[in-house]
């Protein structure tokens, strides 16, 4: 008796939550729409609780959890009748880390045959982009290592640096000016370190070396990147977790005062040439005269992967049935803490962020795998990686499974469940006119009302990958909260009611857009 009193105690209130949720939904809709009564808040509680379950450890990218779910994600969509793409379940997502090779390091200058050794981190520091090999070869002076065709501007302009190493400065010309070319006192994207070396491969550079412009800046020390090895503040294996792309990259490096010395003689001469190049704003590029550099930055790599989700509804219509509507979110989180009190709450659950967004995934394709298939197929992506830097959906936009100029639409969820019955942010709708349009309009025949905070964060999240290869794409979320990226994120702070109401809205709008042969612009950021 007592055991099914608290049975009843349990699930009273989700039956309340249904009958609320539906009520927000035409009855004539309830009774002719079958995928619509699918979705569910006991079918989005049973998900939310498994994810963020303490079982799995915040999910962390990579971890044995985070496979779990994986796995639970496959079979599930399995358990829907929700075909492999391609015949596979899993995307692999190649990551690695990599730390610096301290002893197989090196760096001198030969000038008038007397060589100069060069010792690491007091004297040079490489850059994370930096490649694991030995080059040789004369210097060149590249002023800023700029070639900007839009503010009249290119270092490289009369020089010829293949198979050369390049010195340039950091930043930009005309750094403190208001007026400046260079979008004033405002940093372009040529100040950054990662233009500048992808600006001297361009080129033909065989190496860079990296120095801060003294004109506006005192500190010359070397900085490059923090390697673990090479700081007292980190531990020894806090090793950044990063995507495998297919990039060339040369030895790169930031030098500090004793080799901008030992090059110029003094900090003074390169003050004087830097300030020419602001003053005139034209290059003064040159070569070193009788000077070698040999530069070796060493790396230890370790490879492993994480796997992306994949599921396929095939589209009814010959002539549409190639074009899909993606339907995604990130089911990784940030894993726990190593280091707690003894009874402390150490696992970051991520009930939110983002096994409520995984969740509505789930529950949008059984709905949409129930009844008639739509014309246009439906692809259910659940990216790994997010939390890192969007690597899942990254990876996925470089190595589509569908060519995404057959990518009609991205809808993504993420962070579903919270901030009262009736908030939502939908990230991107300046951006998506088409899309924007029909989401609000699917959004007036629910409870949910859009407040346009989302704006702020139409990067942050894996509809940006998409959306910067042209697909219409935009983030559907209930937005932020206190128990952001904390242990309190956890299945008992959500909203399974909230968080079906959502999902019922990303159904309404794949449904809407896979029947018919609806196109959407996008516009330039």
């Amino acid at each position: 008796m007592i055991s099914s009193i608290v049975g009843l105690k349990r699930v009273f209130p989700l039956l309340i939550a249904g009958l609320l949720f539906f009520q927000g939904i035409p009855l004539s809709a309830q009774k002719s729409d079958r995928g619509l009564r699918r979705i569910t808040p006991e079918l989005m509680e049973r998900h939310i609780g498994f994810l963020a379950s303490d079982e799995m450890k915040g999910r962390k990218t990579p971890s044995p959890e985070l496979d779990r779910a994986a796995q639970y994600l496959a079979d599930e969509m399995a358990s829907l009748g929700i075909a492999p793409v391609g015949g596979i379940r899993f995307q692999e997502v190649p990551l690695h880390t990599k730390n610096l090779d301290q002893e197989g390091c090196l760096f001198s200058i030969t000038r008038e045959g007397k060589t100069n050794s060069f010792r690491l981190k007091t004297d040079y520091t490489p850059f994370d982009l930096t490649a694991d090999t030995l080059v040789q070869g004369s210097l060149v002076f590249a002023g800023y290592g700029i070639t900007a065709p839009e503010y009249g501007y290119d270092d490289y302009r009369d020089i010829d640096v293949r198979g050369k190493i390049v010195l340039v400065m950091k930043h930009e010309p005309g750094e403190k000016d208001a007026l400046s070319r260079f979008d004033g006192l405002k940093e372009t994207r040529y100040s950054l370190a990662a233009t500048k070396m992808e600006n001297a491969r361009n080129h033909g550079a065989a190496g860079i070396l990296l120095v801060t412009d003294p004109l506006n800046h005192m500190l010359l020390t070397p900085q490059g990147y923090p390697w673990p090895g090479l700081s007292k503040f980190l531990p020894s294996d806090n090793f950044s977790i990063e995507l495998n792309q297919n990039r060339d990259l040369i030895p790169f490096v930031q030098v500090g005062e004793s080799v901008l010395k030992a090059l110029f003689g003094s900090v003074d001469s390169l003050r004087n040439i830097q300030r020419r190049i602001d003053t005139l704003l034209t290059p003064h590029s040159f070569e070193f005269p009788g000077t070698e550099i040999r530069l070796r930055t060493a790396l230890s790599v370790n490879h492993f992967t994480a796997k992306n989700v994949v599921g396929m509804i095939e589209g009814r219509k010959r002539r549409l049935k190639d074009e899909v509507v993606v339907i995604g979110a990130h089911y990784d989180h940030v894993g726990s803490l190593t280091q707690f009190k003894e009874g402390e709450d150490n696992i970051f659950n991520g009930a939110d962020d983002n096994a409520s967004g995984t969740a509505g995934v789930l529950a949008v394709a059984g709905a949409l795998a129930t009844g008639k298939k739509p014309a246009r197929s439906i692809l259910f992506i659940l990216f790994a990686g997010e939390e890192l830097g969007l690597y899942g959906s990254r990876h996925y936009c470089e190595n589509p499974l569908v060519p995404l100029e057959q990518s009609v639409v991205m809808l993504n969820m993420d962070m579903i469940s919270r901030n009262g019955n009736d908030t939502l942010q939908l990230s991107g709708l300046k951006y998506n006119p088409d899309l924007a349009a029909i989401l609000l309009e699917e959004a007036e025949k629910t409870e949910l009302r859009n407040y346009p905070e989302g704006e702020d964060h139409f990067q942050q999240s894996d509809h940006f990958n998409f959306f910067r290869k042209g697909v219409s794409s935009i983030n559907i979320t209930t937005g932020l909260h206190t128990d952001y990226h904390k242990v309190s994120d956890d299945p008992a702070s959500v909203d399974p009611a909230k968080a079906a109401k959502v999902a019922a809205l990303v159904y309404r709008v794949a449904r809407r857009i896979a029947g018919n042969d609806i196109r959407l612009k996008t516009v330039n950021p």
